[in-house]
């Protein structure tokens, strides 16, 4: 068994990366407009509130359906290769707002999920594909698109 002093408990790897990306957000209202140029892939602040949110929802339904017995349905999601021009636009106050609803509220639902779970279903879990420990911690790199736009202030 892991130490738990060293290892983040599922539900705290999704709501910590929620919290370090909400928190680089609030200073994504000074945005220049200038994109950001990482690994060959261009971030903008709404890209990066986008793809942690799709990120969230497409594993969810993963977890979901797996627990049901279902088949996983694949995703469509152009992911990071794409920036739309609604991914340009300024990142406004109203923007925060709406992306600190929308992440707190995925935050807490992946939360009270992943706490509702055994550890023999978080660490054996049904269907194909990481366990649902390993899902949340994967979950939990979701930092990586905020921090491709990083500290604005």
């Amino acid at each position: 068994m892991s130490d738990t002093n060293t290892v983040t408990a599922p539900a705290d790897a999704v709501t910590g990366m929620v919290g370090h990306v909400l928190a680089l957000a609030v200073t994504w209202t000074h945005w220049d407009g200038t994109p950001a140029h990482v690994d060959g892939r261009v971030y903008t602040p709404h890209k990066a509130v986008r793809r942690v949110a799709d990120h969230m929802v497409d594993h969810l339904a993963e977890l979901e359906a797996r627990l049901a017995g279902e088949e996983t349905q694949p995703d469509h999601w152009h992911a990071s290769l794409v920036t739309t021009d609604a991914d340009r636009a300024a990142f406004t106050a109203e923007d925060l707002d709406e992306a600190r609803s929308r992440l707190t509220r995925l935050a807490r639902i992946w939360a009270n999920r992943l706490d509702a779970l055994t550890d023999e279903q978080l660490d054996h879990s049904p269907g194909e594909g990481w366990s649902f420990r390993e899902l949340a911690a994967h979950l939990g790199e979701s930092v990586y698109y905020a921090d491709a736009v990083g500290d604005l202030s």
